[in-house]
């Protein structure tokens, strides 16, 4: 349907949980201008008065091409002059498998670029998924495109950007998830006169990661608070959906204020991309949520949204408790005999799954070696066989460590695999840590990974694979005359295109996505893998605050936490590094065969109790009465609230007092009972709950470190 009236118009769109609205104008780029927790409904056109509304500002794609920039110019991803001239076509609304779909064409008449942004809503969820699609007759060069640009959300909560904080991550090998809440005027968009300076603002906040490990820097995550804290107010918590390089940029315009949410830049990842007619390019997408209850309800929401796009099989309901060899236990370096003891003392334990981990191929000195991925004879004299079928012996899915991406610079197979297999530069291939990276997009590359999943399902039974990815590549690969960025983007989506395939051919596969710990922790991943390791943190009392804050970031049922008991742990600390597995998905660990009774006794009581939870796991949603854990933090707490139980994991910590006073204002009025969930007796701890204030109060006069997970129930 065509614009032709002169009066702007406001199309609103949505599902049964969330209401968007468009600013539509003749003489304007289309804005996205609300974004609200009410029902939406099928696309209407109507009438409007708000021509002058501060949101219309921001339009709806920024996209920047070679010869087409940004006026005025800067740093900002904003102010792109094609997203300033785009105008609207049409917009085409449908039925999709579980909610609904909104596409709204624009186009820009001085280079006939046509954008494409596309909206869809899944039933019973308060969110939105959007990517925007560029298409062209003539050849266009382009070096930014956004997946989503509004203003709506900052005025979400009624305050402006004076009155909104900022929740936010960086992430880093072993120190994962480390949150921090700011206000907007403190981290970088600084309040300047706008009427005297006749310009908007031109400072912005840009979060973002780079290369293959999409977490490896930053959490592709982020909320907007308000500052006073008033848990009636609307806020907005987005994530961007890329296994490589994405950012997220905040700032202002001229009347109003601005987020917009991307994949790969020019300015800051190397990525450009040649637009030739016939083949559009699609970014990356992106997912807004809406929820109020403060950080607790907007993170509510993102977790309804991630449970709505994700490619959930029904393999993936099994839910086991993996044992892994690795964390604190072999450490890369698993034998026959080491194995063995093991595997007899995780099944005892309870454990449904065992994986070994990385050395099961190694010959001696292996990092710079691997690729052929075959058992080493050396370490399984009578084949590795022997050990898989102790394994489903007892009942238990095998599994197996695997790095495909990569091959060392001294494997045979870095002079058998074609350069074209190769990420490379200049035309010399990369080298990182020891390693070349396998290009996904090559015939030679995909066959290769290929023959590796298939022989380790086929030949030797294993129903569960540890994916890892330990050497970043760097900008990318400018193989083909690309650019490195757009070598990288391309490999990234090829990666997800075989990870598909390999679940279509072995739908009984189970997928653990892993890459140093959690430096890929994103869903372009997870919405297809079944698992995610949470961090490669040996010292369980560091773990604490990173189990802790993953549901900020991942779902319950996918946050895979290492519990790594050891017998020369004293009481408190074995069962604290139980506790860290509790809440979200045990990942067993530890030499429990050399235990004594009552240690193994526990550890059994702890993948029981586990175990029970598991049902609820799917269903819940996080709390946290303490709010997103600092790194520091004396105290930690974390709570899952499903069907009619809160679970609560709290953590003492050194340093901390010897009590804490935990708000629940979700649950204020209600008389709970509160009991001890694991271990079965409180050894210390005590508790009160103040209904009228919604209060629990724990004390503990045993000395930290310390945890224990509590179950909060109807009286």
């Amino acid at each position: 349907m065509s614009v032709n009236a002169q009066d702007a118009r406001e199309l609103r769109w949505g599902g049964d949980r969330i209401a968007l609205s468009f600013l539509v104008d003749p003489g304007a780029a289309v804005s996205l201008i609300t974004v609200a927790d009410a029902a939406g409904g099928a696309a209407r056109l109507e009438p409007t008065d708000r021509r002058a509304d501060p949101h219309r500002d921001q339009p709806l794609v920024e996209v920047s091409a070679h010869g087409h920039g940004r006026f005025p110019g800067g740093y900002r991803h904003v102010d792109t002059v094609i997203g300033r001239r785009l105008r609207y076509l049409d917009h085409h609304d449908r039925e999709v498998d579980g909610g609904r779909e909104l596409r709204i064409r624009q186009t820009d008449a001085d280079t006939s670029l046509v954008a494409t942004s596309v909206f869809r809503v899944a039933e019973g969820v308060p969110a939105v998924r959007a990517w925007t699609e560029i298409e062209c007759d003539t050849p266009l060069v382009l070096d930014f495109v956004s997946s989503l640009a509004t203003g709506a959300v900052y005025d979400a909560t009624g305050r402006g950007i004076d009155g909104l904080d900022l929740l936010s991550a960086a992430s880093d090998w072993v120190a994962e998830s480390r949150w921090e809440r700011r206000p907007l005027r403190r981290i970088g968009l600084a309040r300047i006169d706008r009427e005297l300076q006749h310009h908007p603002p031109r400072s912005r906040y840009v979060i973002g990661s780079r290369g293959a490990w999409s977490t490896g820097e930053a959490l592709p995550t982020g909320v907007l608070l308000p500052t006073d804290g008033d848990r009636d107010a609307l806020c907005s918590a987005w994530q961007v959906e890329h296994n490589g390089p994405w950012l997220y940029e905040l700032g202002e315009t001229r009347s109003g204020a601005y987020l917009l949410l991307a994949g790969p830049t020019d300015q800051e990842h190397q990525w450009s991309h040649r637009l030739l007619p016939g083949e559009p390019f699609v970014s990356v997408p992106v997912s807004l949520a809406v929820g109020r209850g403060g950080a607790d309800g907007a993170l509510a929401a993102l977790t309804a949204q991630r449970r709505a796009i994700r490619r959930h099989r029904p393999v993936d309901d099994t839910l086991p408790v993996v044992f892994n060899d690795y964390m604190n236990t072999l450490m890369g370096d698993p034998t026959r005999d080491k194995l063995l003891p093991l595997i007899d003392a995780a099944a005892e334990a309870g454990a449904d799954a065992f994986c070994i981990d990385a050395g099961w191929y190694a010959e001696g000195t292996w990092w710079d070696s691997v690729g052929a991925w075959e058992p080493a004879a050396s370490r399984f004299p009578h084949g590795i066989r022997e050990v898989i079928d102790r394994i489903r012996e007892h009942g238990m899915v095998a599994g197996l460590w695997l790095e495909p991406e990569v091959v060392g610079v001294r494997s045979p197979l870095a002079r058998s695999l074609p350069d074209s297999a190769f990420f490379s530069r200049d035309g010399v291939r990369v080298a990182e840590h020891g390693r070349h990276l396998l290009d996904l997009r090559d015939p030679a590359a995909r066959a290769h990974v290929d023959a590796v999943v298939d022989r380790l399902v086929g030949e030797y039974g294993i129903a569960f694979i540890k994916l890892d990815h330990n050497t970043m590549p760097g900008p990318g690969s400018d193989a083909h005359g690309l650019s490195a960025g757009a070598g990288l983007l391309g490999h990234s989506r090829a990666l997800l295109d075989w990870i598909d395939d390999v679940q279509a051919r072995h739908p009984q596969l189970l997928i653990e996505n892993c890459s140093s710990g959690a430096m890929r922790m994103d869903y372009a991943m997870l919405s297809r893998l079944h698992l995610q390791s949470t961090s490669d943190q040996q010292d369980p009392v560091m773990y604490a605050p990173i189990a802790a804050a993953a549901p900020a970031s991942i779902l319950p049922e996918q946050a895979g936490h290492w519990a790594y008991p050891n017998e020369r742990m004293d009481d408190e600390l074995f069962t604290l590094s139980l506790v860290n597995g509790m809440l979200g998905r045990m990942y067993l660990s530890g030499y429990l065969n050399r235990m004594a009774p009552a240690r193994r006794a526990l550890v059994a009581e702890a993948v029981a109790a586990h175990k029970a939870l598991l049902p609820a796991l799917t269903r819940s949603t996080a709390l946290w009465p303490l709010g997103l854990p600092d790194w520091e933090a004396p105290w930690v707490a974390l709570a899952l609230g499903a069907d009619d139980a809160v679970h609560l994991s709290v953590w003492r910590r050194p340093g901390a007092e010897p009590e804490v006073a935990l708000p629940f204002p979700t649950l204020r009025g209600r008389g709970l009972a509160v009991e001890p969930y694991f271990p079965a007796q409180p050894n210390g701890w005590q508790w009160r709950w103040d209904p009228d204030a919604g209060v629990l109060t724990v004390h503990t006069t045993v000395e930290a470190p310390s945890a224990r997970v509590l179950r909060l129930r109807e009286a």
